[in-house]
């Protein structure tokens, strides 16, 4: 029997090219549609959930989940079962749990915002309050493997935000929730656990069911699945971002060892087929060097059919006439992950504006980000980076503007609110003004 030869087959592009704009435009719009027949199947599941609860929802975790649940409430996991679980894991694997929560705590710890107030010339007392969400639900996805990094990087920065009441839905595998999730949610101070998953979970943590109470916010990546109904529900409650696939953009130059920057790229490309890789350099000679080392290491890859079918319809390899120019190329990319393993990062970061997340040096590999380095690995995707932030403590809090006028404070304020209301043609609003002021 011949063995399988393995190619390395992916998409090389260089800013030289006449068509170089057009063909990363295309290899950006990916997952930019939406897909009419899911959004319809979503709304369809949406609808059902927020209609009929747990027996819809318990429905759903049959047909979907494989669920054998015959009650809404045998969807939660008790807090006893937790801990079983956390003692049934090996103890190396929750020393690394420990660690993680440790360091993600610590970096989230120093987001905190605090209220804060002065007063005006006029007397007139202004200020911010910052209170935490009083309920929040995360989805950690379940389906073809298990995130315990997802629990902590979610479940962490809304404790230390001090959010009242933190639930977990995600789906179970072979009619069980995976141990390690289990303990991560127990160290990161989870307060339930329910075993769904999909839309019908977003569903339910939107709307409440008997089984599982209505949250004012849902956050946590998943699939197209979850992330339609996300977009669905956003309003009812809060979302945090429509995640799409994971990616990944490595820069390198000539000191860049060559296999460090091809398993950087495998690393992101055995999420699933739909993860990108892209290597940008100056260097055509390091180009082909990582094109080669792509190509010996890839069978030895547990899940090289998932990375030769990601790096085949997603990835690239691009080569670039300057600095300049590669700094223009990634903040058009605006990459979820930012890999600058260079002889002097910091110098080029301040070039790059477009990034959820910035490693520097050949050192800070991205892999270190998804489980501890601290910050969440809950980034923007698919260009989203030009405008949103990493996932925070700031996700779990709310800023309310105090406003609080003494008479006197009040007169230039009311005056100079009288007369914009009277060129708006508001009239109720402008006699609500004239009624602070002083009659002389």
């Amino acid at each position: 029997m011949r063995r399988k030869v393995w190619q390395v087959k992916i998409t090389e592009l260089s800013t030289t090219d006449v068509d170089f704009k057009d063909r990363l435009d295309q290899l950006l719009s990916r997952g930019s549609e939406f897909d009419p027949e899911i959004e319809s199947r979503v709304r369809e599941i949406v609808q059902r959930v927020r209609n009929e609860g747990d027996q819809a929802l318990l429905e759903y975790a049959h047909t979907l989940d494989g669920s054998t649940a015959e009650i809404g409430s045998d969807l939660e996991i008790s807090r006893r079962a937790m801990q079983q679980a956390t003692d049934r894991i090996e103890s190396d694997v929750n020393d690394a749990i420990v660690h993680a929560a440790a360091r993600i705590s610590s970096f989230h710890q120093r987001q905190l915002e605090s209220s804060w107030e002065f007063t005006d010339d006029f007397g007139t007392v202004l200020g911010q309050r910052v209170t935490p969400i009083r309920r929040v639900g995360i989805y950690v996805p379940g389906g073809q493997a298990s995130y315990p990094s997802s629990v902590l990087m979610t479940a962490i920065p809304a404790r230390v935000a001090g959010v009242e009441e933190i639930i977990i839905t995600t789906p179970a595998k072979d009619g069980a929730v995976n141990d390690i999730v289990l303990a991560a949610a127990l160290e990161a101070g989870v307060d339930r656990v329910f075993a769904v998953g999909g839309a019908q979970a977003v569903a339910a943590m939107a709307f409440g069911t008997a089984t599982i109470p209505k949250v004012d916010k849902i956050v946590g990546p998943g699939n197209v699945w979850v992330s339609s109904a996300k977009r669905q529900v956003f309003g009812h409650v809060g979302i945090d971002l429509i995640a799409g696939p994971s990616e990944v953009v490595v820069v390198c130059d000539d000191t860049t060892d060559a296999e460090w920057a091809a398993m950087d790229m495998f690393a992101q490309a055995e999420h699933d087929e739909d993860a990108q890789s892209i290597l940008i350099s100056a260097s055509a000679v390091k180009i082909a060097e990582v094109k080669a080392a792509m190509q010996r290491l890839l069978p030895a890859m547990e899940r090289r059919n998932i990375i030769s079918a990601a790096l085949e319809r997603q990835g690239a390899l691009i080569c670039v006439e300057s600095w300049a120019q590669l700094a223009k190329v990634v903040n058009r990319i605006a990459p979820e992950h930012l890999e600058l393993l260079v002889n002097e990062p910091l110098e080029l970061s301040q070039q790059m504006q477009n990034a959820g997340a910035i490693f520097l040096g050949s050192y800070s590999a991205e892999v270190l980000g998804d489980y501890c380095a601290g910050p969440s690995h809950v980034l923007p995707t698919s260009g989203a980076a030009r405008f949103s932030s990493p996932l925070g403590v700031y996700d779990f809090q709310k800023r309310t503007s105090i406003i609080q006028c003494s008479e006197n404070g009040a007169q230039p304020l009311a005056e100079t609110a009288r007369v914009l209301a009277r060129e708006e043609r508001l009239t109720a609003h402008m006699r609500s003004a004239e009624y602070r002021l002083k009659q002389t």
